[in-house]
C-alpha cells in the first residue's frame, strides 16, 4: 500500500478502509460553508420574508439529512450511526454563514458527514433564495474542527490564530 493512502490496496487499486481494528471512540467534526447573497437578500432571509416560508428551517433539515445520507454520496465512506448533527446558519457578511458539527460513537471519523451536512445545506440555502436572486454564491465550504480517534484534535486556524467565523 502506498505510504499514507489507506484508500489503496497493495496493487494500488481502490478500496475502502477496513475500521475493525480501530479503537471505538467519542467523535465529532465541524464544518462551514460561507454564502454570499445581496444585503437586500439576506434581510429577506433572515427576516422570514421569502416567499417560499421558512427558508432556515429548510436549510437546517436538509443539512441533517445530508449528513445521514453521506455513504450514499461519497462512494467510500462508511455508513455510520450518528448520534448528532447540529446545524446553525448565521448572518455574516456577505451573507450567511452555515455551520455543521456531527458527533457519532464508533470506528471512524465524521468529517465527510460534517462537510456534505454544510455542503448540502448551502445549496438548499441557494434554492430557496434563487427566486429572488440567482447571482448567489457559495464561496468556501470546508472543515473547521475534529475531534477523537487516534489523531485527537485538529482546528482550522487562519493567519494571526483567529477562528474562522
Amino acid at each position: 500500500m502506498a505510504e499514507g493512502m489507506s484508500h489503496l490496496d497493495p496493487q494500488g487499486r481502490i478500496r475502502m478502509v477496513d475500521t475493525s481494528g480501530k479503537e471505538v471512540t467519542s467523535r465529532s467534526a465541524t464544518a462551514q460553508a460561507k454564502v454570499a447573497l445581496s444585503p437586500e437578500t439576506a434581510e429577506l432571509l433572515f427576516g422570514g420574508g421569502l416567499e417560499k416560508g421558512d427558508a432556515l428551517a429548510a436549510v437546517r433539515i436538509a443539512g441533517v439529512m445530508a449528513a445521514k445520507r453521506t455513504p450514499d454520496l461519497i462512494p467510500l465512506c462508511h455508513p455510520l450511526m450518528i448520534d448528532a448533527v447540529e446545524v446553525q446558519v448565521e448572518q455574516a457578511p456577505p451573507g450567511a454563514v452555515i455551520t455543521a458539527t456531527v458527533r457519532s460513537t464508533g470506528r471512524t471519523g465524521v468529517e465527510m458527514e460534517a462537510m456534505t451536512a454544510a455542503s448540502v445545506a448551502a445549496l438548499t440555502l441557494y434554492d430557496m433564495v434563487k427566486g429572488v436572486e440567482r447571482g448567489v454564491t457559495i464561496d468556501w465550504i470546508g472543515l473547521i474542527r475534529k475531534e477523537g480517534g487516534r489523531s485527537g484534535v485538529w482546528e482550522r486556524r487562519l493567519s494571526g490564530g483567529d477562528r474562522l467565523r
